[in-house]
């Protein structure tokens, strides 16, 4: 089953057009790699398909409903609020930099949106919160504030927050940027535990060696256009287009 659809979405920031003519699947378990220098769209991609930012043009689908369709005259339309949020609960969004409240405690901040959005009972809301945290290997941290925690830590947290809502499609934008080198293995780890687990996952990161043992399919976008898409053997390992090596070859330097 498709979980999520994106049909020839363009975007634009003024004359910028950063995203162009781009459409993309993920079915249910698949993990997909998107891969690109800095600039080339990635995480506008990203949040478009999360509706932090609005489409031009173009269509926007999960499991079947549409977020955003195309009106008459091409232009983006979005649903109405009731069915926006509806969909906005099949997915969650892990940021390049946490994003936690530092004046909520870990565990506040994994069960915030079960007690005030999904009207959990704060038990119940606990019991999830301890178990998520027990799987990100912070179940002593439960009382700590972020700014207590390391960085690799507070993605664990992030990662744990946007679970705790059960979304069908878990998006990750550099998960690992803001991380040095020790710490970016943790959250590796925390990824591949869920691909095994068959997370639907799209996951944008510079960490090639990471896509290629994760990914069932990698996509490496430039200037705002898929340039190369397939299995991480073909688009890493032996990459057909030009820009595509040039890109690999940098990196490999």
């Amino acid at each position: 089953m498709k979980y999520l659809e994106i049909k020839n979405l363009r975007k634009s920031f003024g004359d910028l057009e950063v995203i162009k003519d781009i459409s993309l699947d993920v079915e249910e378990g698949q993990v997909v790699a998107i891969i690109g220098p800095s600039g080339s769209g990635k995480s506008t991609l990203l949040r478009c398909a999360t509706m932090l930012d609005s489409m031009d043009s173009g269509e926007l689908i999960y499991l079947g409903e549409h977020a955003v369709k195309a009106g008459p005259d091409g232009k983006a339309v979005p649903a109405g609020p009731k069915q926006l949020k509806k969909i906005q609960g099949y997915y969650g969004l892990v940021f390049q930099n946490f994003n936690l409240f530092p004046h909520f405690s870990v565990m506040r901040n994994v069960i915030d949106a079960l007690i005030n959005v999904q009207k959990i009972n704060k038990a119940e809301a606990l019991t999830m919160g301890r178990r998520l945290l027990e799987k990100m290997s912070l179940s002593d941290k439960e009382n700590a504030y972020p700014y207590q925690l390391s960085g690799g830590q507070q993605q664990r947290v992030s990662i744990a927050r946007a679970l705790a809502l059960n979304p069908k499609v878990l998006f990750f934008d550099e998960p690992t940027s803001a991380l040095d080198p020790e710490l970016t293995g943790e959250i590796l780890k925390v990824i591949r535990d869920l691909a095994a687990e068959r997370m639907t996952m799209v996951i944008v990161t510079h960490e090639m060696t990471f896509a290629r043992d994760v990914a069932d399919h990698v996509i490496f976008m430039d200037e705002g256009i898929v340039m190369e898409e397939g299995r991480p053997e073909e688009v890493i390992n032996a990459p057909k287009n030009e820009r595509t090596r040039a890109f690999l070859n940098r990196l490999e330097r």
